[in-house]
């Protein structure tokens, strides 16, 4: 992902900011508690396709 297009990315829920994860395949919500997929390369920004964090990856 590019990382200019992910500065301008924010979170629909919290308007808050998204950082990539290392496999570069989810934009992490740490607010939201919420991981969006990246499907070839576009970020699926809908709620009903985020998956929910686990304990472990909202404690890193």
């Amino acid at each position: 992902m590019d990382p200019k297009l992910l500065d301008l990315l924010v979170c629909p829920i919290t308007h808050g900011p998204l950082r990539l994860n290392e496999a570069g395949t989810e934009l992490i919500s740490k607010q939201a508690g919420l991981a969006f997929p990246i499907r070839d390369g576009i970020a699926v920004m809908l709620e009903s396709e985020a998956r929910t964090l686990t304990s472990d990856e909202r404690a890193s």
